[in-house]
């Protein structure tokens, strides 16, 4: 008895120990200092600080109004920002070594897959993942590449964690769905544009009816496709159409009208061209990488139309997209510098990369700006972000410093 009295003991000495010396994160308390503070809610603030607490952003404010309590861990900067957001990816589908083990991007076997899960394909360790958090990106919507009329539903992550689960702010957000000569010709059909379009509208019209029937209960919810093509249709995902062309855009744009499902352009190489369509449709663009190249469908791209766009008051926001080629990502801190530097201006870049995103991703909730209770999400630069030398000098996602350059 004796003997067990002081095992017991002892396993009680351990397990106040082991909460002793638990990880600060678990509950951090830091506070950012910043000689400038961009929360894209508002003004900049000069000799900012932003505490948080337990993950979340407890204040922010001017130096000579938030003081730091004692026992917070302070980090230092210059230029302090929300974390960065990329707004379409195929990070962590696609992988940074180009081989057909960590290529999960696009299935090419059917055209029309929209039951893939982008969550079962995931891989929070792949390398480009880090190698975004490193460049300041805290979130990205990644997902199924274009190429496929429908190849699959995408999910919103945080750069962090070690399996998907940890990762996962959003599972099936949007489906991946490319018109025009996007699709690839590794589909037997469609070959044109207009077969295309046709097989999409076939869909739809299935899926309306399957949303009357399962409205009613006369489904098993066991048709995976068309359990996902009548959520678009009862606007529960929206669809994210890749096209580039004003004359594909134009078809976008009439067969959203035609079923009424939520829609979000993506690309939009010639979208400077319909822009009181877009509008009147009230349409948010991902534009294309600012930097990609011109030719093809993109030959009339322009350094020039995400300014174009923001002046005329279409949500925009930026994306890494898909390359065909290592390293397999862009990176869209430079994409929106492009773009700063061509009219748009550095807190509209900064606004398209962070706020101005989250809002289109519909989780401005969460992230985008620096306000009391969202998530803790920072960047934090040696000078102006979209200067090619500036260096990021620490990344904090949830609360937690997830990156410090040695």
């Amino acid at each position: 008895m004796k003997r067990a009295g002081k095992l017991a003991g002892l396993a009680l000495l351990l397990i106040g120990f082991a909460v002793s010396v638990l990880p600060e994160s678990a509950d951090a308390q830091i506070a950012v200092k910043g000689e400038t503070v961009y929360t894209m809610n508002g003004n900049a603030i000069s000799n900012g600080v932003v505490l948080i607490r337990d993950g979340k952003i407890e204040r922010v404010g001017s130096a000579n109004r938030v003081n730091i309590p004692s026992g917070y861990e302070v980090h230092e900067a210059k230029v302090v920002t929300p974390g960065l957001i990329d707004a379409r990816s195929v990070v962590g589908l696609a992988g940074y070594y180009n081989q057909d083990h960590d290529q999960d991007q696009l299935e090419t076997s059917s055209a029309i897959q929209p039951e893939l899960r982008a969550s079962d394909s995931y891989n929070a360790r792949e390398y480009l993942v880090n190698f975004l958090k490193e460049h300041g990106i805290t979130t990205v919507h990644t997902g199924h590449g274009p190429g496929a009329v429908i190849s699959g539903q995408m999910m919103i992550v945080k750069t962090t964690g070690s399996t998907v689960d940890e990762a996962l702010v959003k599972d099936g957000t949007m489906l991946s769905i490319t018109m025009g000569s996007g699709v690839s010709r590794a589909f037997s059909s469609p070959g044109t544009r207009s077969k295309t379009v046709a097989m999409l509208r076939q869909e739809l019209i299935r899926a309306k009816d399957y949303a009357k029937k399962r409205a009613s209960g006369e489904t098993n919810g066991t048709d995976l496709k068309s359990e996902v093509i009548a959520d678009l249709i009862d606007g529960k995902i929206t669809a994210m159409i890749n096209v580039q062309t004003s004359q594909d855009i134009n078809t976008a744009l009439r067969l959203q009208r035609e079923f009424g499902f939520p829609m979000v352009l993506e690309g939009g190489a010639e979208s400077y061209l319909l822009m009181d369509e877009i509008k009147a449709a009230d349409i948010p663009v991902i534009i294309h990488p600012t930097m990609a190249r011109p030719g093809g469908a993109m030959k009339n791209m322009s350094f020039e139309t995400a300014s174009k766009l923001f002046d005329a008051d279409i949500p925009i926001a930026f994306q890494s997209g898909f390359e065909g080629y290592v390293p397999k990502t862009r990176v869209v801190r430079y994409e929106a510098a492009i773009a700063a530097a061509n009219g748009l201006g550095m807190e509209n870049a900064l606004y398209s990369i962070t706020a101005g995103a989250a809002n289109i991703l519909g989780i401005d909730d969460r992230v985008g700006s620096l306000e009391r209770g969202k998530d803790a999400d920072i960047a934090m630069f040696d000078g102006d972000p979209f200067e090619y030398l500036t260096k990021v000098q620490g990344v904090i996602i949830d609360g937690e410093v997830v990156y410090k350059p040695e």
